[in-house]
């Protein structure tokens, strides 16, 4: 389990997805991305994410806060099993009642912690939709600038290099 000042992250189970259902099934909640039309499908989708992490040494977490350990997000580091060719992403999605609060920041701070720590890639990618300026600052905050607009997919490309460790 990684902790930040404010959430717990970890893993995701079986038990998990009607909570996560809650947000990733929501039309409304997901607006600017992918909506689970239903819990099975939701379900898909995170235990696939859970069979990449042991491949990839990653995959989205459950995101709860620490003062009550309820769930109340989804996201981090992966590679996408359901729109491969991206490289290593990060991504989040929380439920609107936690939304304006910096979880996402917090969470995008954990998971390039791990991408430059543990995985030491050189590179991680990200999205966001025009209309989603919120999106959009937590990653430029996050050090990610813009590479293009993907006409296609209706979303801006966000690439964050590792810096390089200072020699001593």
């Amino acid at each position: 389990m990684l902790r930040t000042e404010r959430l717990n992250m970890r893993p995701s189970l079986r038990a998990d997805v009607p909570s996560l259902f809650e947000f990733l099934g929501d039309a409304e909640a997901m607006a600017f991305t992918h909506v689970d039309e239903t819990l099975r499908q939701c379900q898909r989708r995170v235990m696939v994410h859970e069979w990449r992490r042991r491949r990839d040494g990653c995959a989205p977490w459950i995101v709860s806060t620490r003062q009550d350990d309820r769930i109340i997000g989804w996201g981090g580091l992966y590679q996408d099993p359901f729109d491969p060719g991206w490289g290593f992403e990060v991504g989040y999605y929380f439920h609107p009642d936690v939304w304006g609060r910096g979880y996402a920041s917090e969470l995008v701070s954990a998971a390039l912690e791990v991408a430059d720590q543990q995985l030491q890639l050189p590179e991680v990618w990200a999205m966001a939709h025009p209309e989603n300026p919120g999106s959009r600052r937590v990653l430029e905050k996050a050090g990610f600038g813009v590479v293009r607009y993907l006409e296609e997919r209706e979303r801006f490309l966000f690439r964050r290099s590792r810096s390089a460790p200072a020699d001593i």
